[in-house]
C-alpha cells in the first residue's frame, strides 16, 4: 500500500519512528514531511499529504500534528478525504469500516509510539464493506458535491 506520511514539528519525532514500522510492515511510504524538530504550520503539511491522497485513489494517508486536531480539520476540507483522528483502537477501526477514512491523523503529544504502531496497523487493516456503510458513505460524498457546486 502506498502510504503518503506527514507532520508538522509537534508530530515529527512520532513521524519519524512511525516511518520504519511502516516500511517493515511492506508499505511504500512517502514522506511530505516535515523533516526536523523545527516549526512548520501544520496545515500546509496536511494540505499536502490530503492533496496527494485526493490524487491517488491507491493511496491512505498518515497526518501527524502535536494534537491531530488541526490536520484532520484542515484535510477534510480537501475534496474526496475523509480525515480521522484516532486516539485509540475503536475508533481506528470504525473510521475505516464505517467511515471509509482515507487519512488518518494522530496526536504526537498524546500517543506513545507503541499505542501509535497499534492505531496504525489497525487502522491499515480494516476498509468499509458492509452495505449500510458504503450508503452512509456515499452520502457524505454526495453532500460534499452538493458543497462544492456553491
Amino acid at each position: 500500500m502506498i502510504i503518503i506520511l506527514g507532520s508538522d514539528h509537534g508530530g515529527y519525532e512520532l513521524k519519524e519512528n512511525l516511518k520504519p514500522f511502516l516500511q517493515q510492515s511492506g508499505h511504500q511510504v512517502l514522506d511530505f514531511g516535515t523533516h526536523s524538530s523545527d516549526p512548520v504550520d501544520y496545515p500546509d503539511i496536511a494540505f499536502l499529504v490530503a492533496d496527494a491522497v485526493s490524487k491517488t485513489p491507491e493511496s491512505v494517508g498518515i497526518i501527524i500534528d502535536g494534537a491531530g486536531i488541526g490536520s484532520a480539520i484542515t484535510a477534510n476540507k480537501v475534496p474526496g478525504i475523509r480525515a480521522a483522528l484516532c486516539n485509540d483502537l475503536y475508533t481506528a477501526k470504525n473510521s475505516r469500516e464505517h467511515n471509509d477514512a482515507n487519512v488518518l491523523t494522530l496526536g504526537g503529544r498524546i500517543l506513545g509510539i507503541g499505542l501509535a504502531q497499534e492505531i496504525v496497523k489497525t487502522w491499515l487493516s480494516c476498509s468499509c464493506v458492509e452495505t449500510r456503510h458504503a450508503r452512509r458513505v456515499k452520502k457524505i460524498l454526495d453532500i460534499e458535491a452538493r458543497c462544492l457546486k456553491s
